[in-house]
C-alpha cells in the first residue's frame, strides 16, 4: 500500500509541473526572448541614465508583456493552431490548458505588466507596452491574422515596438533614433515571415488563413519577398543615420543586407513547390537581425557608437 501511495503521489506531482509547463509555454518563450532582446538595445541604446533596478524592471515587464500576447494570441487562435502541424503541440489544442484559462493568464499578465511599468518605471513606456500588447491581441490576431494576406505587414507592428519602449524607459519618450529601430524590424517581418509562410502554405491553407502564398500564390509571394528585401536594406542604415549606431554596425548591416539580398533573389527565382531557398532565407532572417541588434549593444556597451 505505501509504494501505491507514494507512485500516486509522484503523479499528482508530475502533473503539476506539466501544467506548469504548460502555462509558461503559453508565453511564446522563443519569442519573447527576441522581444526582450530588442527591448533590451532600445534600452541600451537611448541617452541618459537609469536605474539599473528601474531598468530590470522595465525589461521584466516587456517580456511579460510579450508573454501576455502569446497567451491571448493562443486562446484566440486554439481552433486554426489544432490544424496546423507548426501549431498543433500548443497547451490550448492539446488540451493541457483550457481557452479560458489562456485568455485569463494573459489579461492578468497584461495588466500587471503595464500598471508596473506605469507605476515603477515611467507612463509614457507602459502607454507603449499597453499599445503593443492591444495590437498584436486584437489588431493582428482577432481583426487581420484571418481577413487579409497584409496581416504581416500590418501586425509586425507590435513585434518592432519593443526597442521603442525600451528607449522610452529611460527617456521618457521615444525619437526618432528610437523609430529606426522600429522600422528595420517592421521592414524584416515580412520577408521572414513569408518565407516561413511559403514552407508552411498548405497548413495556412487548411488553417483557411489568408497568409499571401494561400491568397496571392507562390510567384507573387517570392517577388514581394524580393521587394520587402531591397526597401529592408536602406531602413537597416537608419540607425547609422540617427547617430546611435556606428561603423561595426553600418558594415554588419550592409554585407547581411548584401547577402539577404542574394538568397531572397534565390527565393523570388524558385521553382514552383521548391522550398528549400525560403527556408534558408527564413533561417538566415533570424540570425540577421539578431546580429545587427547584437552590434548596437555591442557598440554601445563598448563606447564605440
Amino acid at each position: 500500500m505505501s509504494d501505491l501511495s507514494c507512485t500516486s503521489g509522484n503523479d499528482v506531482i508530475v502533473r503539476a509541473e506539466a501544467r506548469a509547463i504548460d502555462f509558461v509555454r503559453l508565453l511564446k518563450p522563443r519569442v519573447m526572448s527576441l522581444v526582450l532582446f530588442t527591448g533590451v538595445v532600445g534600452l541600451v541604446a537611448a541617452p541618459g541614465q537609469i536605474h539599473p533596478v528601474t531598468a530590470v524592471i522595465a525589461l521584466i515587464c516587456i517580456a511579460i508583456g510579450a508573454g501576455a500576447s502569446g497567451a491571448m494570441n493562443m486562446w484566440y487562435d486554439a481552433d486554426i493552431d489544432g490544424l496546423m502541424e507548426r501549431t498543433a503541440d500548443r497547451p490550448v489544442p492539446l488540451g493541457l490548458v483550457s481557452a479560458g484559462d489562456a485568455l485569463a493568464f494573459g489579461l492578468f499578465l497584461a495588466g500587471a505588466a503595464v500598471m508596473t511599468m506605469g507605476l515603477l518605471v515611467n507612463w509614457m513606456s507602459a502607454a507603449l507596452l499597453a499599445f503593443t500588447i492591444f495590437f498584436y491581441a486584437v489588431i493582428y490576431t482577432m481583426w487581420l491574422k484571418r481577413r487579409t494576406a497584409q496581416n504581416i505587414v500590418i501586425g509586425g507592428a507590435a513585434g518592432a515596438l519593443p526597442p521603442v519602449i525600451g528607449w522610452a524607459a529611460v527617456t521618457g519618450e521615444p525619437s526618432l533614433a528610437a523609430w529606426s529601430l522600429f522600422a528595420l524590424i517592421f521592414m524584416w517581418t515580412p520577408p521572414h515571415f513569408w518565407a516561413l509562410a511559403l514552407c508552411r502554405q498548405s497548413e495556412y491553407g487548411r488553417a483557411g488563413v489568408p497568409m499571401l502564398p494561400v491568397v496571392a500564390g507562390e510567384r507573387s509571394t517570392r517577388r514581394q519577398i524580393l521587394v520587402y528585401t531591397l526597401v529592408l536594406m536602406p531602413v537597416s542604415l537608419l540607425p547609422w543615420f540617427a547617430g546611435i549606431a556606428g561603423s561595426l554596425y553600418l558594415a554588419g548591416a550592409i554585407a547581411g543586407g548584401l547577402w539577404f539580398t542574394v538568397l531572397a533573389v534565390r527565393v523570388a527565382r524558385g521553382a514552383e513547390g521548391d522550398h528549400r531557398a525560403a527556408g534558408r532565407l527564413f533561417g538566415f532572417s533570424i540570425l540577421y537581425l539578431f546580429v545587427l541588434f547584437a552590434l548596437v549593444l555591442v557598440e554601445h556597451v563598448a563606447g564605440i557608437a
